[in-house]
């Protein structure tokens, strides 16, 4: 402690020197680090529900995965959040889309909700409102979006599936986005394509919904900037 003492006079200025030279060096590596390092990817946010969140299926096999594939291959370089939650409705969605826009800072959105609002019971003016809110709040953050529609299943009766199809055409057309008809468009009528629910499909169908999304995401994409 005494040879410290004696000392402190000397190696308090050898510390702060020290210091200052680790300071420096590290504010220099920073510096260069800083314009070493790649730029994110554009992001692509799917907010879905089931139909998207892979329920009843193994792990990394449902479409938004497949897409991942899709898109490197097509040498498109953006990276997928899925977003998507199984039981979900347009109003869950909207609650928490903010939150998914401040996080991850989409280039763009793919919106695949409103099943379980017909399920539900929930009026379709409300699923409307609620899609033309996600739609313009995406817009807002500078994020393209793509609207999925749906159809529900014909013993609702005729009158009530058409209405409930024509507000997804109403928001896409008002809102200008694109629209992709029918998710499950090409498997609805193949009952071996889905799970034993009946609604969900099977692993062997997430290549075609994929194949259903595809020609209307793809002009989306350009050099990963949004509008």
């Amino acid at each position: 402690m005494d040879t410290l003492k004696k000392n402190s006079r000397g190696l308090i200025p050898a510390i702060l020197l020290m210091a200052a030279c680790s300071t420096t060096g590290h504010a220099a590596d920073a510096h260069v680090d800083a314009q070493a390092a790649p730029q994110p990817k554009p992001a692509i946010v799917v907010l879905g529900d089931s139909l998207s969140a892979e329920y009843g299926l193994p792990r990394d096999t449902g479409w938004v995965y497949l897409l991942r594939d899709r898109l490197a291959k097509e040498r498109f370089d953006y990276s997928v959040a899925n977003s998507s939650i199984s039981g979900d409705t347009t109003s869950g969605g909207r609650a928490r889309l903010t939150a998914v826009l401040a996080r991850i800072k989409p280039a763009v959105v793919i919106v695949e909700l409103g099943a379980n609002d017909a399920l539900r019971g929930v009026p379709l003016a409300t699923t409307e409102t609620n899609l033309r809110d996600i739609v313009a709040e995406s817009q807002a953050a500078h994020a393209k979006v793509l609207l999925i529609g749906m159809y529900v299943p014909p013993n609702y009766g005729p009158d009530y599936t058409q209405k409930f199809h024509a507000v997804y055409e109403r928001v896409a057309k008002d809102k200008n986005v694109p629209l992709v008809p029918f998710l499950l468009a090409g498997i609805a009528d193949k009952p071996s394509l889905f799970q034993a629910d009946q609604i969900h499909p099977t692993v062997q169908a997430q290549p075609l919904l994929l194949d259903n999304v595809w020609p209307s995401l793809k002009p989306l994409l350009g050099a990963g900037a949004a509008h």
